[in-house]
């Protein structure tokens, strides 16, 4: 399956090898311009990917102010990234430079902490903020100078958690997300979707741009097909959606989504 691209989006597809996925159409949610590698796995898989993004990435309109938080974090006790983009959206502000505990939210996070020079990172088991929350170094936090590397929205019970536990918190935003615009060929790819597509879902800010911006027609095709969302979280939102077929991945990444899309 093949659509046009507007200036944020693109479907990706092809002919389809024998593979576990074989002709079944995997609608990617990922932001603008970063599915690229999970539709060439799902292509690997004998799958074809529908690249369906729900956010676009940009950088901050204060270029100048967000550096300056961004180093004056970087003098803090402990920095927690929320995503890959925070990390690359960070170490572009300022190069890091930091003795401050470093902690990711899932292994995508802390791999992109490694490859920017960032040696000593702990994330935890269960890659979301629940399993962040969960380890040791955060359960006491009684006026530690704590600095939330993120955007704007989202991971609120990070926000909230971290403050019940006394930290002196610094929220750091060092990029934004918009919803990414959709044209007439995402829509009416939308609609053509088979009852035997699978949807791969990770972040809900994504999920509800998508949900408001799919027309009622479209919007109740994409929740016939089956949601692969990789938290409980996520399992809520989408069975509140509608959505009657739903299978948890163990984390957002990539191997992960693709392992409960086969129903591994």
């Amino acid at each position: 399956m093949i659509i046009g691209e507007s200036n944020h989006a693109r479907a990706v597809a092809g002919t389809s090898p024998a593979g576990p996925l074989r002709g079944r159409t995997v609608v990617i949610t990922r932001p603008v311009g970063s599915g690229a590698g999970l539709a060439r796995k799902v292509r690997a898989l004998g799958g074809l990917p529908l690249l369906l993004p729900g956010l676009a990435l940009r950088e901050v309109a204060d270029k100048a102010a967000a550096r300056r938080e961004w180093q004056a974090a970087c003098a803090g006790e402990v920095l927690i990234f929320t995503s890959p983009a925070a990390v690359r959206y960070a170490v572009a502000l300022a190069p890091p430079r930091t003795a401050a505990l470093v902690l990711a939210v899932g292994q995508g996070t802390a791999r992109a902490l490694r490859r920017h020079g960032f040696n000593d990172v702990r994330a935890p088991q269960r890659q979301d903020s629940e399993g962040l929350l969960a380890l040791a170094e955060l359960r006491e936090l009684d006026g530690r100078a704590v600095a939330l590397i993120s955007a704007p929205g989202g991971r609120g019970i990070l926000r909230t958690t971290l403050a019940e536990r006394g930290a002196a918190l610094r929220e750091v935003h060092v990029y934004r997300r918009v919803p990414a615009r959709l044209d007439r060929r995402h829509v009416d790819a939308v609609r053509r979707l088979p009852a035997s597509a699978l949807l791969l879902l990770s972040s809900a800010e994504s999920w509800h741009n998508l949900a408001t911006a799919l027309p009622p027609d479209a919007l109740s095709r994409l929740c016939a097909t089956t949601a692969v969302v990789s938290s409980e979280r996520l399992a809520g939102i989408a069975a509140a959606a509608g959505f009657a077929r739903i299978r948890q991945a163990a984390s957002a990444m990539a191997d992960d989504l693709l392992a409960a899309a086969m129903g591994k």
